[in-house]
């Protein structure tokens, strides 16, 4: 679906934010994209778009080079970033004007999400709040049934019942043709349907594994006390959150939050443990 091989990019030549990051990515899955604030995950996701073309490096998304921006590559793939200018039309006006483009487009499934969201067709977009503005763009992005759907901190300006919704509609538009790419700092939203888990640091990949494979090779529990050679480890109720080996061969039920904490607070040991646990 996706191979980046020794991509580079930087704004400015003295500030790299990619650096011959090489990774593939597959069809069939919902990829959670996770980093700190200006490790180059927009810009990822913009790369893979064709919205940033690569300094140096070569990348194919489904066969396209997405930099030649092809009209059969752009109708197959819909990206929706955080922030986003408003249209000027309705909702259902915007739908009919721009459906087109995307032959898989499901004007039904497109009513059906608006309607779980609560959100009007009849309304201008210049009208609404933030968050339904999101709702809508979010009904959209799905409708258009994509083979590649870039979702860019799609949870922010959601209330809960809406992420809720979100999280149903994103699984039930998962199938084995479709790569969902879902960037977010709001792990907890999103903790039930990503798989596999994608961590960048600064220039580089730091981790791209499923989560069973994770939980392999590390385990996630409580302890009243920290364990000897725990990995990491935050003070909650009752004892501590802990990350260590997992040497008795059973897996535990991940945190991504403690894993994604873990891994940035230390990342050269931890990329070290991680290597000598595949």
């Amino acid at each position: 679906m996706i191979q980046l091989n020794d991509i580079s990019f930087w704004y400015q030549r003295n500030k790299m934010v990619l650096s011959k990051m090489t990774m593939q990515l597959e069809a069939g899955k919902i990829y959670g994209l996770l980093g700190e604030n200006g490790v180059g995950k927009t810009t990822f996701l913009r790369i893979v778009a064709g919205l940033l073309f690569p300094k140096s490096g070569d990348i194919d998304v489904m066969g396209f080079k997405p930099e030649k921006r092809t009209p059969s590559f752009l109708s197959d793939i819909f990206y929706l970033p955080e922030e986003f200018d408003s249209p000027h039309e309705k909702v259902n006006e915007y739908a009919k004007l721009n459906g087109g483009f995307y032959p898989a487009f499901n004007a039904a499934q497109f009513q059906s999400n608006l309607e779980l969201f609560g959100i009007s067709g009849n309304q201008r977009f210049t009208e609404m709040s933030y968050g339904q503005k999101k709702k809508a763009l979010i009904s959209y992005a799905l409708a258009t049934n994509t083979s590649l759907l870039l979702l860019d901190e799609p949870t922010n300006g959601l209330d809960i019942p809406s992420k809720g919704i979100f999280r149903r509609l994103v699984s039930q538009a998962a199938d084995e043709s479709k790569c969902i790419i879902i960037s977010t700092h709001q792990v907890r939203d999103l903790e039930l349907i990503i798989d596999p888990i994608v961590i960048l640091e600064p220039n580089q990949v730091l981790l791209n594994d499923s989560v069973e494979a994770i939980t392999r090779k590390l385990k996630f529990s409580i302890e009243p006390t920290v364990p000897e050679g725990a990995l990491y480890y935050e003070p909650t109720m009752g004892g501590y959150n802990v990350v260590s080996i997992n040497t008795e061969g059973v897996e535990s039920k991940l945190n991504i939050e403690l894993l994604f904490n873990a891994v940035i607070s230390n990342r050269a040991h931890f990329r070290t443990l991680y290597t000598q646990a595949k």
